[in-house]
């Protein structure tokens, strides 16, 4: 379920150091002089555009040149502001490709803990982390950043940790350089990389800090949890974050969160299927009384069921709909349960098709029975159902079902209403060409 983050770190290893050349450069000056705003302006722009940074340059300067000792190779190096998005740090050496590196990388401390020695000082881009508006849109997250830092550059992409106000945090792959428009950009929860092998980690919160998220969907659903433990569980390949929170009352629940925002609320009782369920509360305890409850809500539905597992389907606001497996016989439900006031239903997982629901707790061998009474209160008593097809639906709201005879005569096909599930009318396979079951042919 979790996206793939490994070789992540593998690609960082070839090009993480890659900002410290341009560390190497001089030191910016306190101010910008009329002399190196007049030069950047002159120079930058087209500097920018060879190294793929095609926005409306604002604002630059020319920071200074270097000679290699070894190479001879020079270096000039400049910064720019550009009129929306990021500002860059340029690195344009002779006869080579200019690199780039956005003001979040230049001003990011080095790895000794020393302050940056080329940060960037043009007034535009004092403060980096609220130029990130646009890769963070694109990567689909709602982040308002508090602090951000460069991780590294690859061959083809900027790795960016940002800090959020709520206390979430992402580890961004963006293209190199990190313009929204060149590439993907894509955003991966820092929990992801807590517990990680790789070399990538996020510094700017604690683990602690980050889980905090997790109170705010609690308060979102609204379910009376007062959160007394939390543990992020994982992703989805859509993007989803899934988060566990303990509660002082001893229930616990499983919060979805898409884009920062709560989806979806799962009780850990009904959260089994989803990246190994709850571990921070008693589960079981809870999945039992839970059984417990659909027991009886399916008897008074008029369906005995000892429940002794149950899976829930997606269903409409208010119901809670269910699949059950039951000890006392070989056919499972389907159950629709709302509040007090609404009666419970339950289709046998054999008629469940129908109604929009497929078992996968029972065998189709053990639901034949029922469209074999059907069959017979419709005067059709020779066939014992040895398997059926739904066939679709009509104009008028009934659902056609083919069936076979397990003596390898031709079947029948059954129509049934839809609320409630009964059958009304008959036909042989023998007077129609919708019939696609063997031995019906």
């Amino acid at each position: 379920m979790r996206p793939k983050v490994i070789g992540l770190a593998a690609a960082l290893l070839l090009a993480a150091l890659a900002p410290a050349v341009v560390m190497s450069a001089p030191k910016a000056p306190p101010a910008v002089t009329e002399a190196a705003r007049k030069q950047g302006m002159a120079e930058a722009p087209a500097i920018a555009q060879a190294a793929g940074i095609s926005c409306q340059v604002t604002d630059a300067r020319f920071v200074g040149k270097a000679t290699d000792p070894k190479t001879k190779i020079a270096t000039s190096y400049y910064e720019i502001d550009c009129d929306q998005g990021q500002g860059f740090v340029l690195s344009s050496a002779t006869g080579a490709k200019p690199t780039a590196f956005t003001c979040v990388e230049a001003d990011t401390p080095q790895p000794d803990g020393k302050p940056s020695a080329l940060p960037c000082v043009l007034p535009g881009n004092a403060d980096p982390k609220a130029d990130l508006a646009p890769l963070l849109a694109k990567a689909g997250i709602q982040c308002t950043p508090e602090a951000a830092r460069g991780i590294g550059q690859s061959a083809t992409n900027t790795f960016l940790e940002v800090a959020c106000q709520g206390g979430s945090g992402y580890v961004v792959q963006a293209p190199a350089p990190a313009v929204a428009s060149l590439g993907n950009v894509t955003a991966n929860d820092c929990l992801l990389y807590d517990s990680g092998e790789g070399n990538i980690h996020c510094t700017l919160k604690d683990k602690a800090s980050r889980l905090a998220v997790v109170d705010g969907y609690a308060a979102a659903a609204n379910n009376g949890c007062a959160v007394k433990d939390r543990r992020f569980v994982g992703m989805s390949q859509s993007g989803s974050s899934f988060y566990e929170a303990s509660c002082a009352d001893g229930k616990g629940y499983i919060y979805k969160a898409d884009k920062g925002q709560l989806a979806t609320t799962y009780p850990c009782e009904k959260a089994t299927g989803i990246l190994g369920g709850c571990t921070l509360t008693d589960a079981r305890e809870a999945e039992t009384a839970q059984a417990g409850l659909y027991t009886k809500l399916a008897k008074t539905a008029g369906f005995d069921c000892q429940v002794s597992k149950y899976a829930p389907f997606p269903g409409p606001p208010g119901k809670d709909v269910v699949e059950m497996a039951c000890s006392n016989r070989p056919d499972g439900g389907v159950g629709v349960f709302g509040g007090p006031a609404d009666k419970p239903i339950v289709y046998d997982c054999g008629r469940a098709p129908i109604a929009g629901y497929r078992c996968s707790f029972t065998k189709p061998a053990d639901t034949m029975a029922v469209f074999t009474a059907d069959l017979k209160k419709l005067g059709k008593d020779s066939c014992n159902v040895s398997a059926t097809r739904v066939i679709g639906k009509t104009t008028k709201g009934t659902t056609y079902v083919e069936t076979a005879c397990a003596d390898g005569l031709k079947g029948y096909v059954l129509e049934y209403t839809a609320d409630p599930i009964n059958a009304v009318g008959v036909v042989g396979c023998a007077f129609t060409k919708d019939c696609k079951l063997p031995g019906n042919v």
